[in-house]
């Protein structure tokens, strides 16, 4: 700490503030917030609710306002809309929870304390009209074709005469069976979540509470119902006096639920995702090491015809966008049967231009007299290779080793090309991509997992980074 403070409280006058020191430490400042911010918001959203990323919920904390239900029911006296007060968590919020947990819930239970219009609305929000209407067909002996009603075409609708089943049915069950068929008037019921507001009456001045689909306190007037139902109507409502209680709720299934492999509507397993990635990055910076430091050596210690044309036509590689050689290397990757393996990723980026260079560079300012010595002294030239070259050229093998290693984690092209076909050698980044599909977006995994892949690299980089400044600084210098 006292070396940062040091740092930290240097100034270019003598004893004060100069003009360059403002400038310096503003860069510092803009610097450190650019990368800082961005990674903050990651953080701060990936434990937000998927209800709340897909309100696009501005607020910097994973919070959100106490919440009340807002029913709507159809039946023989139309259309009815009402607040349902004081429901559980796991109710409202019942279409984010995952098909483990809404198996582990006593639905039935907490049906049977329900009555009246409350338990119409409900028991659809819940899912439980296909599973009773089931139920029913099976206990009524009634014809299985009434599963398949609402997927038939209108011609064949017309063809089957339902009024008659339903005439035998009792009141309840015509309803039940009605709103599974979406039989006139009865259709599918429906609850959404609103936000509780407490506010006076603008019309009595008493303080009444209200539900209401969003509210911005900056507005003059918000539309609320009257939670207690005694006015069916929408009301508006100043916002003036308006209280509304919001709470912060960390959301740490986002993490849990796909690190066991338990994240809704994905398929995909992420800690497999993550180990995969680990053995890549191991074994392809292993590799690169072993490949670049050997060509290093013999481009940087021996003397032989072609050998600036040999170096040349490396760096000469360093100009060629890696997209064009896609097809070359799926070709490759194909012809030699590593399509959806790791080693498809692992191979290809064994030998980099750029580590062989850095290499190479380095290498060029250890003593040759050192080599000479070793010879006089028997050693073979591997030896030499392993025992003297490699621990003197350590600061830029370490240096490699690092981009290797946030090289090799970061890539998402190579494996797209190498193992996009077979799910089990995924890796993170290829992980990453599964959380958004078509028809659904798993925003909140995506961002929870985007944070976990960004551990291993930035703890490589935070307490190594001396062997890069050192590695890199020395290089080419003799």
């Amino acid at each position: 700490m006292s070396t940062t403070r040091t740092f930290l409280t240097r100034t270019h006058g003598k004893g004060r503030l100069s003009w360059v020191d403002w400038l310096t430490y503003g860069y510092l400042i803009l610097g450190f917030l650019l990368i800082l911010l961005p990674v903050s918001w990651i953080m701060l959203n990936s434990i937000k609710s998927s209800a709340q990323l897909e309100r696009q919920d501005i607020a910097l904390l994973p919070s959100d306002y106490e919440r009340v239900a807002r029913a709507t029911i159809y039946g023989p006296d139309g259309r009815e809309i009402f607040i349902i007060p004081a429901l559980p968590d796991w109710v409202l919020n019942w279409s984010d929870l995952s098909n483990d947990v809404q198996a582990g819930r006593d639905v039935a239970g907490f049906l049977a304390a329900q009555d009246g219009r409350d338990f119409y609305a409900l028991r659809s929000h819940l899912g439980q009209v296909p599973p009773l209407t089931r139920t029913l067909i099976e206990r009524e002996g009634l014809p299985d074709w009434l599963l398949r009603y609402p997927s038939m075409s209108a011609a064949a609708r017309a063809e089957l005469d339902v009024g008659a089943i339903l005439a035998d049915l009792a009141p309840e069950d015509i309803r039940l069976l009605s709103e599974f068929l979406g039989i006139e008037p009865f259709q599918p019921n429906r609850l959404v979540t609103q936000i509780l507001v407490t506010a006076p009456d603008p019309n009595t001045g008493e303080v009444t509470q209200w539900a209401t689909p969003s509210f911005d306190p900056g507005r003059e007037i918000f539309p609320g119902r009257r939670v207690d139902n005694s006015f069916d109507g929408v009301t508006r409502v100043p916002t003036a006096g308006a209280v509304a209680v919001r709470t912060i709720e960390p959301t740490w299934s986002n993490y849990l639920e796909p690190l066991t492999g338990q994240a809704y509507s994905v398929n995909v397993d992420f800690a497999s995702c993550f180990t995969n990635s680990v053995l890549v990055t191991v074994i392809a910076t292993f590799l690169t090491l072993l490949i670049n430091s050997m060509a290093a050596f013999a481009l940087s210690k021996y003397k032989f015809r072609g050998q600036i044309a040999f170096f040349m036509i490396i760096l000469a590689t360093l100009m060629v966008p890696p997209t064009i050689t896609l097809v070359g290397v799926f070709k490759a990757i194909t012809a030699t049967g590593l399509s959806g393996s790791i080693w498809g990723v692992i191979i290809p980026g064994a030998a980099t231009p750029a580590g062989v260079f850095l290499l190479r560079q380095y290498m060029l300012t250890i003593p040759d007299e050192l080599m000479e010595a070793a010879r006089m002294d028997a050693a073979s030239e591997w030896k030499i290779y392993w025992k003297i070259i490699l621990p003197l050229a350590l600061p830029a093998l370490a240096a490699l080793g690092i981009l290797s290693v946030i090289w090799r984690w970061n890539d998402l092209i190579l494996p797209l090309v190498a193992i996009a076909t077979t799910k089990e050698a995924y890796t993170i980044q290829l992980c990453l991509l599964e959380f958004r599909g078509e028809h659904l977006s798993q925003e909140h995994y995506r961002l929870a997992m985007t944070v976990v892949s960004l551990i291993p690299t930035t703890l490589v980089f935070v307490f190594m980074q001396k062997y890069i400044t050192t590695g890199i600084a020395n290089t080419g210098g003799k």
